[in-house]
């Protein structure tokens, strides 16, 4: 009997921790719980963002229209796509129903909050980060600091999110932190370039082919 009162008591626990656990309903903004297994190969802008809604409905969101985080170059100079421009005009929340920014400059400055403890994903989980095993903090962008396209030169998006072999795309750090203490390596959105394409050399760098969505409407 008193085995079963304790599995009893354990199940009704776990029940009340449940919904806890999901996602809260206004949830706009969290990173991927999970790459999409291909490297960078993330089906374009068009199969990001279809991800991003597969999940956010998966964890219980009401929010209909969801965009990744993610800039895109265009050959011969032509104008590229930048990822701030994709993602609304806010505010949004994570998981945890908290406001990580309220604007897009908001969310480009030092007065968003985004740090380990609110950059969730949409499972209500924090990410991984340095000094955790593994660390998954590296998360895919393709921009510059202010969540613009690069123009520095070079593959910085992998092939426009489509290759998962050769190549680089510039990583952000959800947990803001890096080995070197400056803004840069500690920027949530443009820390450095990945060693390469694919999920190996996504590891290799610190990430798994995470990236940001944002719920635009």
């Amino acid at each position: 009997m008193r085995k079963h009162f304790i599995l009893a008591a354990a199940g009704a626990a776990l029940l009340t921790l449940s919904p806890a656990m999901a996602a809260d309903a206004e949830m706009s903004f969290f990173v991927t719980s999970a790459g999409k297994g291909d490297g960078a190969n993330l089906g374009g802008l068009e199969g990001a963002d279809a991800y991003c809604g597969e999940l956010a409905k998966a964890a219980g969101s009401t929010k209909a229209t969801w965009h990744a985080y993610l800039s895109t170059t265009a050959p011969g100079g032509d104008a590229g796509v930048n990822a701030r421009d994709r993602i609304g005009a806010g505010p949004w929340k994570n998981a945890k129903g908290v406001v990580i920014a309220n604007s897009v400059d908001e969310l480009h400055s030092d007065k968003n909050n985004l740090t380990k403890e609110t950059a969730l994903t949409e499972k209500s989980e924090v990410v991984k980060g340095r000094g955790d095993t593994p660390n998954t903090h590296d998360i895919l962008t393709g921009s510059d600091p202010n969540g613009m396209y690069s123009t520095a030169g070079g593959d910085t998006t992998c092939k426009n999110w489509t290759s998962n072999a050769e190549g680089s795309a510039i990583v952000g750090h959800s947990d803001r932190i890096g080995l070197k203490d400056t803004r840069h390596m500690t920027a949530w959105n443009s820390s450095h370039g990945s060693a390469g394409c694919s999920q190996d050399a996504l590891v290799k760098t610190g990430g798994s082919g995470l990236f940001y969505c944002f719920a635009v409407d």
